[in-house]
C-alpha cells in the first residue's frame, strides 16, 4: 500500500460512547450523543450513523466536484444514507446508500458517469471500499 501524505488532521474526542459527549479539538463540534430511538436509546440528540451520513455526503460532493469537468453542480444535491444492522448477535455492521441528483448533467446516464468517478476518487469511498456496501447512484 501507498504511504499517506497527510495534508490536514481533524481531531474529535468522545466520552461516555452512544450516550455520551462528542468534541472537536478546535471547539467547533461540541455536543451530545444519543443512541437513536429505533435501537432502544432516548433518541432526541445526533448519533454516529448521522455524522458518518453528513461526513461521507460531504465529502463525496467534493469528489463530485473534482471529477465533473464542464458539468455545471448548481442545484445539485448528494443524499447518504447510512444504515445500522447486524450481521447475527453481537455482530454489527454498517451499509451505505448514496443518492446523486445533478439536474444540469445532459442525461441520466451521464450523471451516473460522474457518480461512479466520484465514487472512485471520494476518501470515504476509498476507506469503506471492501468493508462496507456501499452503493451509489444518480437520480433525476
Amino acid at each position: 500500500m501507498e504511504k499517506l501524505t497527510i495534508d490536514y488532521t481533524a481531531v474529535a474526542i468522545n466520552t461516555g460512547g452512544r450516550k455520551g459527549h462528542v468534541k472537536t479539538d478546535d471547539g467547533l463540534l461540541d455536543f451530545d450523543v444519543a443512541m437513536p430511538k429505533e435501537i432502544g436509546g432516548e433518541g432526541g440528540k445526533t448519533n454516529p450513523e448521522q455524522l458518518f451520513a453528513a461526513g461521507f455526503a460531504a465529502c463525496f460532493g467534493g469528489a463530485l466536484g473534482a471529477v465533473a469537468g464542464k458539468t455545471s453542480l448548481r442545484d445539485s444535491e448528494i443524499t447518504a444514507k447510512v444504515h445500522l444492522g447486524n450481521y447475527g448477535p453481537g455482530n454489527f455492521g454498517l451499509g451505505v446508500d448514496i443518492f446523486v441528483k445533478i439536474p444540469h448533467a445532459s442525461s441520466l446516464e451521464e450523471a451516473q458517469k460522474l457518480v461512479d468517478a466520484a465514487h472512485a476518487v471520494c476518501p470515504y469511498s476509498k476507506a469503506t471500499r471492501g468493508n462496507i456496501e456501499v452503493n451509489v447512484k444518480a437520480v433525476s
